[in-house]
């Protein structure tokens, strides 16, 4: 029996469950003998059996829907003749949009961006997608939206550490106040950290897709099958363009014994039930660094091993020093150039066996914390079929646009092999869409500029730093100028008892241009962001000095190591 088409457009969904309502809603009316309802396009395509009174059908059709309180109208009814909407907060969704900027038919795809991941870098390109009109599937495979940030990277770390130095501070006390031992309620820590993981969770990632137009979330693990097609758990959509967002997880060296220890990484680490006595961290990058301080500011003794002959070897080598003296004085110690050989179980803990050139040791403790980096979620994600090229590092290789080997697939965020950090991830996630939908964008795509990219370590003291450093200029081909600032010639380190640490910066000799901010001191994260505006836009040591700077900050002290450039700040009074 030959089948007829009847199409309306459905105003009013909300959501995915809403159109799977609607389908078996449809499928009751009499004479019809399929329904598919689509939230991504708004649209209901149901084939009745003929023959048919399509009138009378179309008009059952449209009573079905609007008694379940929506509203519809036959496809093929022009904009003047729709019924006025009803009334509602929610703004309509719209519909999936063609190359040509037409509604899409049912031949086209159902979105006009799949985004894969609902971390930063998802979040931002989704976000960026329904701002140009177009209509965009997020997709999240795993059990909470989000991604690292929120859930398990910087909020809760922070969170650990700003509990941690309040502890820490009442248990050293002041001048003219005792220091004291403050009851530690473990589990009251854990839950308030919890909560507030939930709380922005919420109120960051799930209220803000429902506050866009044309994003739809997809939950699921996703894989590319090529040709724009994307298997979501048991369906398949149909994208114009793709985004993959899918992030990066902990590395796992290959140290023999490691799997029969339970080995912490980042997120096992942040929920311990209960603090153990002591903790062994292998790794000395920031990650390392931060959660060792917190757990060692709660009491546990923490060893950090590194394989490199310094902490934060990233970082410049007066950081680096400077945060060891100041991490050694705290408590911590360290073993650097350090390899870790084996591990393995023992009665109340583990026990990790290193070597230090020709020299053998052993490091025991209650538990272990592997903390050497991160690698990409790329396994099972269909990658290949895609025609997605890897680089040798195992991450996505992307071009400024963050366009992969397949011009139709983008990519975004730590699974690109990055700078990773949140912020960057969300700059790349909306460049990727914006790449992705640049005919609908008056500027077209634009290029990524990642040649101002602060970086900060969460230690107290913390080490913020931009640009470059001295031999990173000279093999750049510049001739630099270096001044260092010991923290103790800034007022507000004296008067908040915090002196440890310096500020150094670079310029270019001749032209006095600033090239570089090194800075290991307290609030240095919210210090950098003068440096980074200062080297982006090409300003020189003498306007960051020139420059007012209120007394008695932390900010001050970004125009104290310029005057070094050229002066004795210890021979200058306040404010001059």
């Amino acid at each position: 029996m030959s089948e007829q088409q009847i199409t309306l457009r459905i105003e009013g969904m909300t959501c995915l469950d809403c159109a799977r309502t609607l389908e078996r809603e449809l499928g009751k009316v009499e004479g019809v003998r399929g329904a598919e309802v689509s939230y991504a396009t708004g649209r209901a395509h149901v084939a009745a059996a003929t023959p048919v009174d399509a009138e009378k059908l179309t008009a059952a059709l449209v009573q079905a829907v609007e008694g379940q309180g929506y509203r519809a109208v036959p496809a093929d009814v022009g904009p003047d003749e729709r019924p006025a909407a009803r009334a509602s907060s929610e703004r309509p969704k719209p519909a999936a949009r063609g190359r040509d900027g037409a509604s899409a038919h049912e031949d086209d795809a159902d979105y006009d961006l799949v985004v894969i991941g609902t971390g930063a870098a998802g979040m931002a390109a989704a976000i960026r997608a329904s701002e140009l009109g177009a209509t965009a599937a997020i997709v999240e495979g795993g059990e909470v939206v989000g991604g690292t940030c929120v859930n398990i990277g910087c909020i809760p770390s922070k969170y650990l550490i700003e509990a941690a130095q309040r502890f820490h501070d009442a248990r050293r006390g002041a001048p003219g106040i005792a220091a004291c031992e403050p009851a530690l309620a473990w589990n009251e820590v854990l839950r308030d950290k919890r909560e507030l993981v939930g709380a922005l969770r919420q109120e960051k990632y799930v209220d803000v897709l429902d506050a866009y137009a044309g994003v739809t979330l997809l939950r699921g693990r996703a894989e590319l099958l090529g040709g724009g097609r994307v298997r979501i758990a048991e369906r398949v959509v149909r994208g114009g363009k793709i985004v993959v967002a899918t992030g990066a997880r902990p590395a796992v060296p290959p140290i023999n014994g490691l799997e029969l220890v339970d080995a912490l990484d980042s997120t096992s680490v942040m929920e311990l039930e209960r603090l153990p006595s002591s903790l062994v961290v292998l790794g000395g990058g920031s990650i390392g660094l931060e959660l060792g301080q917190a757990f060692s500011r709660f009491g546990v003794r923490v060893v950090v091993v590194e394989a490199a002959d310094r902490i934060l070897p990233s970082e410049t080598l007066g950081v680096s020093e400077t945060l060891t003296k100041a991490l050694v004085t705290d408590g911590m110690e360290f073993h650097v150039g350090t390899l870790a050989t084996r591990v393995e179980r023992i009665e109340g803990g583990v026990r990790l066996h290193v070597s230090q050139g020709s020299l053998a040791g052993i490091i025991e403790a209650e538990r272990l914390l592997v903390a050497t980096g991160r690698r990409p979620n790329v396994e099972a994600t269909g990658l290949e079929s895609a025609g997605v090229r890897l680089d040798p590092r195992g991450f996505i290789a992307v071009d400024e646009y963050m366009r992969t080997s397949n011009p139709d697939v983008f990519a975004a965020g730590d699974v690109t092999g990055g700078p990773g950090y949140v912020y960057v991830a969300a700059l790349q996630g909306g460049i990727a869409a914006q790449a992705a939908l640049a005919d609908r964008a008056s500027e077209g795509a634009i290029a990524i500029d990642l040649g101002t990219v602060p970086r900060v370590t969460f230690t107290d003291p913390q080490v913020a730093a931009v640009g470059l450093g001295e031999p990173e200029a000279r093999a750049a081909g510049l001739e630099p100028r270096v001044t260092t600032l010991p923290v103790r010639h800034l007022p507000r380190a004296l008067v908040s008892h915090r002196a440890a640490g310096e500020i150094t910066l670079v310029s270019e000799a001749g032209t006095d241009r600033l090239l570089g901010a090194h800075l290991v001191m307290p609030n240095a994260g919210d210090v950098i962001g003068e440096a980074v505006l200062a080297i982006r836009f090409g300003l020189t040591a003498r306007e960051l000095v020139s420059t007012l700077h209120p007394y008695l900050t932390w900010g001050e002290g970004l125009k104290l190591a310029g005057q070094t450039f050229t002066r004795d700040v210890a021979k200058l009074s306040c404010c001059a």
